[in-house]
């Protein structure tokens, strides 16, 4: 039964290119949001496991922290369950919420995380999914304060905050191309110290 409404989804092309984990999530979702307690658990034990992957990849060094931003995102996914509508992808939904818990944590945090893998790809979400813990990483936020201003702020700015060259160029008064030479310099170059701790 499962499968079936499944392969009935994706025959009427709603779901075309998207990976299996999310069809079968998105099932399970329809199926919740229909009332079906069971599926609906099969969703949140699914998007868990996905969302800590997600989460560990931006926040490399703080497991507490990972944990505590998967139940807030769960909670909001949980409470916004009825403004998902069924013809926009699961992925794209349950990612601008987790882009917002994650934001919302580091303008409270002042933590600087999550250098590599730019917010707005929403390709990635449901890539991997790590149900075990792992061993905290490097704190991305202490060697991007080691940068000199004409590094960090573009990669702040333009990485972080979301910025657009433009933006960050006239926000840190720097035209656009010192931004994105500021930006790659100050990725190379942490990439170059994080080698060196390894």
């Amino acid at each position: 039964m499962k499968n079936r409404q499944v392969s009935a989804e994706v025959a009427e092309g709603h779901l075309v290119g998207r990976s299996p984990a999310e069809v079968e999530m998105r099932a399970c979702f329809i199926a919740g949001l229909a009332g079906d307690a069971t599926r609906y658990r099969d969703f949140l034990d699914g998007l868990s496991g996905h969302l800590r992957a997600y989460l560990r990849r931006r926040l490399p060094r703080a497991q507490a922290d990972v944990e505590d931003i998967l139940q807030e995102t769960l909670l909001a996914v949980h409470n916004a369950r009825h403004t998902y509508r069924t013809e926009q992808p699961l992925t794209a939904w349950v990612h601008a919420i987790a882009r917002y818990k994650l934001m919302d944590f580091f303008r409270a945090h002042s933590r600087r995380e999550a250098l590599h893998d730019p917010f707005e790809d929403d390709g990635g979400l449901f890539v991997a999914s790590d149900v075990e813990p792992t061993d905290a990483r490097r704190d991305v936020g202490m060697l991007l304060e080691a940068l000199p201003d004409r590094h960090r702020l573009p990669i702040q700015l333009v990485k972080l905050e979301g910025l657009s060259v433009a933006e960050a160029a006239q926000r840190c008064g720097m035209s656009e191309s010192a931004v994105k030479v500021g930006v790659h310099r100050g990725l190379k170059a942490l990439a170059v110290r994080i080698r060196g701790q390894s």
